[in-house]
């Protein structure tokens, strides 16, 4: 989705990405996201070169054709990169152990596409498979970034009930105001 020209030197440079890479670290050492993951929405790519690092097979779908492009010159011998959006996944349902999506959320324009999003997620994992991530809260600095980018901040008390609604079962939301909101989600096992 839309991002300004001061955004996107922001995450497109060396010093995003070592953030990135030191934050998202210690929080991928507490969720086991199996063999088989899906990224959405990874942008310049900061978070894959984390997830690299620590999935087995690693598939990343990006909506921004440039993008996209730009994923698969940095990373597709090593990660299968697709164009395509979070709300129409083009892959089979059941095929991932664990889909993820850092800190791209608020840039889908409406609740019901990032709804949409939740529900494809649980479609193409696989049946006790793993949904997580983080975004960002709402906060003067990070509304002052997003002047002229597409800002659609989730509602972390919300969150549960439409992880819920999308399938999930054993939802966690944490929250830090004018921060961040992390949340795991699983799908359930078949009966």
């Amino acid at each position: 989705m839309p991002m300004n020209l001061i955004h996107r030197k922001i995450c497109s440079s060396a010093k995003w990405a070592d953030t990135v890479e030191e934050r998202l670290k210690p929080w991928l050492a507490r969720h086991d996201l199996g063999d088989d993951v899906l990224e959405i929405g990874p942008g310049f790519g900061a978070t894959t070169k984390v997830l690299l690092d620590v999935v087995p097979k690693l598939t990343v779908l990006e909506i921004d054709p440039a993008s996209a492009e730009l994923l698969r010159a940095k990373f597709g011998g090593r990660a299968g990169v697709h164009e395509g959006s979070g709300a129409e996944m083009p892959f089979a349902e059941g095929r991932f152990s664990a889909v993820v999506c850092f800190t791209m959320l608020h840039h889908v324009p409406t609740a019901e596409l990032q709804d949409a999003i939740f529900a494809e997620a649980a479609r193409v994992l696989r049946p006790g498979g793993r949904f997580c991530g983080t975004d960002s809260q709402l906060s003067f600095r990070f509304r002052l970034l997003h002047i002229g980018d597409t800002m659609n901040v989730v509602d972390a008390g919300s969150l549960p009930a439409r992880l819920e609604k999308a399938g999930f079962e054993q939802v966690e939301v944490q929250a830090r105001p004018k921060e961040i909101v992390t949340f795991s989600a699983i799908r359930p096992p078949r009966s």
